[in-house]
């Protein structure tokens, strides 16, 4: 499922990106031929005024002289002198010339006009044409018109567009390999960012999976207890079938201080926890605790006490009855997995920032190992720490509760031996 949402992800912002790239580049593109074809032709009309201006200079053509203008082929000169072509060079057995001279003639006479104005003067015009119906431009070309004092000389400078076209082919074969590459690189990342991005999602995913798996793992237990005693009590009499009761009321109990806690952090995962915040007095809440567990502890063989500050307590919001549940599952936690006759202390500081619960035991305390995991749904550590009755929910629930509260849960090791559970909540006004 997760793998189908983030192949369709990556190619949906692939392909949004891709596109994105793409027409950036063709603008790109756009703007940068035409910025070389105006280039190219500014280039053109500079030799032309270069190169008319030596032609209107000159009195006597040579066909050594006509060569040496023509560049190496840079150039197509044609001239006609009072109506008649002048034949040299190339163009006397190169029939192709003269069409490609006589094509230029033809575009420019269709398209422009120039007037002879004045004598010894060389009127000029540029322009670009395509020698053939291809529709783009093959050429350009420069048709001028000199006055003489023996006639008029007209002139037709030919420059062929092969060396830009290869420019701008060149160009575009750099942008499609770097847009392809480009493109190469975009799915990768699209893969690993989608991939990146689903990961809580996948990971919400696998403890969902885990979670219910484990609920249905504590469940079937008390489940099938209950589903045999029932079956027995069919059969028991009396004094019997009042025991197989007993245990039904017992483990129907259990199964629903299981659900409640299940249901607890259902909440808590939807937000939803509910709280009912008022401003408490820490002092009372710890001395509520206290004298609530005191009977309890001197019945299992615990030494309880508590440790208030000499100063005053300032007081701090809090939901009062979150944090009675709080302590309380602190307490049951110390008193399951410490020996009797250990020592538990309870503890109250405060300064500006912070107020502090402390619930302290000199008990076997819990393995480095175990500390990162304590507070995960369900986790009880190994074999020989695991109690009946608890289901591994307690310290995720407390911890559920600290973050409603915006404040931190923290397990240390007691000095001297033991663990120590602190509850850090903000202090009001701080």
């Amino acid at each position: 499922m997760l793998n189908q949402v983030r192949r369709r992800l990556a190619l949906l912002y692939g392909s949004i990106i891709l596109s994105l790239l793409v027409v950036l580049s063709v603008c790109y593109l756009a703007i940068s031929e035409k910025n070389l074809k105006d280039n190219s032709f500014a280039s053109f009309q500079s030799d032309m005024n270069t190169l008319l201006s030596s032609l209107e200079t000159q009195t006597v053509f040579t066909h050594d002289w006509l060569a040496k203008m023509e560049g190496n082929g840079k150039y197509l000169i044609s001239i006609t002198d009072n109506g008649r072509d002048f034949l040299w060079g190339n163009q006397r057995e190169n029939p192709e010339r003269r069409e490609k001279a006589r094509a230029g003639w033809d575009y420019y006479e269709r398209t422009y006009e120039i007037e002879a104005r004045g004598r010894l003067a060389t009127y000029h015009t540029e322009f670009s044409f395509p020698s053939t119906g291809s529709g783009r431009d093959d050429y350009y070309g420069c048709a001028a018109i000199s006055n003489r004092a023996d006639g008029t000389l007209a002139i037709l400078i030919l420059k062929p567009l092969d060396t830009l076209r290869e420019q701008i082919l060149h160009q575009r074969c750099i942008f499609l390999l770097l847009v392809l590459t480009a493109g190469v690189l975009l799915c990768l990342f699209s893969w690993y960012f989608t991939g990146r991005l689903l990961l809580p999602v996948e990971i919400s995913r696998q403890s969902q999976l885990a979670f219910v798996a484990a609920a249905s793992h504590e469940l079937r237990t008390p489940l099938a207890v209950l589903l045999s005693a029932a079956g027995a009590c069919r059969r028991a009499h009396g004094a019997e079938r009042d025991k197989f009761f007993d245990i039904m009321e017992e483990e129907g109990a259990g199964m629903s201080r299981l659900i409640s806690d299940l249901l607890l952090l259902a909440g808590a995962d939807s937000r939803s926890l509910p709280l009912q915040t008022e401003s408490c007095e820490p002092d009372t809440l710890l001395l509520t605790a206290f004298e609530a567990f005191e009977p309890l502890a001197k019945e299992k063989g615990y030494f309880l006490s508590v440790k208030l500050p000499e100063q005053s307590m300032r007081p701090f919001p809090c939901d009062s009855g979150r944090i009675r549940q709080l302590l309380s599952i602190l307490i049951h936690n110390a008193f399951s997995y410490t020996p009797a006759g250990s020592h538990i202390r309870m503890e109250l500081r405060q300064d500006d920032r912070r107020t502090l619960f402390l619930v302290i035991d000199d008990g076997p305390g819990i393995p480095a190992d175990m500390k990162s995991h304590i507070f995960e749904r369900f986790y009880r550590g190994s074999r020989e720490r695991q109690t009946d009755g608890h289901f591994g929910l307690g310290l995720s629930i407390a911890a559920q509760i600290m973050e409603s509260h915006h404040g931190e849960i923290a397990v240390t090791d007691t000095p001297g031996g033991g663990a120590t559970f602190t509850l850090s909540f903000p202090t009001q006004g701080a």
